[in-house]
């Protein structure tokens, strides 16, 4: 048998509940600042974690060596002589990539590329060619 405190209380919590404002409702209710950073923290840090397969960058890569495979081939950019991606830095491979899907950097080519890779086939994409000498 319950106590008829017991039953006070729980009466009592559930109608302030009830008529509680929601804080999904209230528009004005902000998170504070150190849930804001996690929250764009999340994507870098996701990134970050993610271990690149170099077997299944190989073949992701099989496009690259049309353009990227030939010495001192020039693309139809006539001034833009395309560089050597075998053997540089997975890092600085997946930025390189990263930057092309969000445009900041420029070339029409390795934006429609990068635009068809996910963040794992980016991964992959510089595991692979950073294992090349």
């Amino acid at each position: 048998m319950m106590r008829p405190l017991t039953i006070a209380a729980s009466l009592a919590l559930t109608t302030a509940l009830a008529f509680a404002p929601s804080r999904a409702q209230d528009e004005s209710v902000t998170p504070p600042p150190a849930e804001e950073a996690a929250t764009e923290a999340a994507p870098a840090a996701a990134q970050a974690a993610l271990q690149g397969n170099a077997d299944q960058g190989r073949m992701l890569t099989y496009t690259c060596q049309g353009c990227h495979g030939i010495t001192g081939y020039k693309n139809a950019y006539p001034s833009y002589k395309v560089p050597k991606i075998g053997g540089q830095s997975a890092e600085y491979l997946a930025n390189a990539l990263h930057e092309y899907q969000k445009g900041t950097r420029k070339h029409p080519t390795m934006q429609a590329q990068a635009q068809s890779f996910s963040d794992q086939d980016i991964a992959d994409i510089a595991a692979f060619l950073s294992s090349l000498k």
